[in-house]
């Protein structure tokens, strides 16, 4: 099943999500195979499920948009472990579209989760995976990214967003 994406303006994305305690069912499995259908519908390389309105810590990401199965990530409640290096690139978000800004971010992140069984894992990415593996985590813990760009880029955005709220076009 595909999942509408949550927009900017919705409180489940400011919002921390709440830990996942039970693992290895088929509500769970259920959930992230229809979270990795909603993120290919919507052209996007990572999913968190507060951005179809779930408030709980769970993350898709592949960065081959569907190309290599090996490439899919689930991570469950996640916690950034370690993180090194800067890059800075253009920043979407499905929860924003039509909106990129330049975002600064580790160039190489670790990662502890837990996957669907409930099994401790490490995640370890550099450039897009590293980018990604923030994103997502952010997501989690109820930031998006436009809290990484300066309050007159994040104002105008809002702002913007608004105008297009009012315009019943959000």
């Amino acid at each position: 099943m595909t999942y509408p994406i949550v927009k900017l303006g919705d409180p489940v994305l400011e919002t921390p999500a709440e830990d996942v305690a039970e693992f290895g069912n088929a509500e769970l499995d259920q959930l992230i195979e229809d979270m990795f259908e909603s993120m290919y519908a919507a052209r996007g390389v990572g999913l968190a499920a507060p951005q179809i309105g779930i408030a709980k810590r769970i993350a898709v990401i592949d960065t081959s948009v569907g190309e290599d199965a090996g490439q899919k990530l689930v991570l469950i409640n996640p916690e950034i472990v370690s993180t090194s290096g800067r890059q800075t690139g253009e920043e979407g978000c499905l929860s924003i579209p039509g909106f990129r800004e330049a975002v600064s971010r580790p160039n190489k992140v670790t990662v502890r989760a837990r996957n669907a069984k409930g099994e401790t894992i490490e995640v370890t990415g550099e450039d897009l995976l590293a980018r990604a593996l923030m994103h997502e985590t952010d997501h989690l813990n109820g930031k998006l990214y436009i809290t990484h760009v300066s309050a007159l880029k994040r104002d105008l955005i809002r702002r913007k967003v608004r105008k297009l709220q009012k315009a019943g076009e959000w």
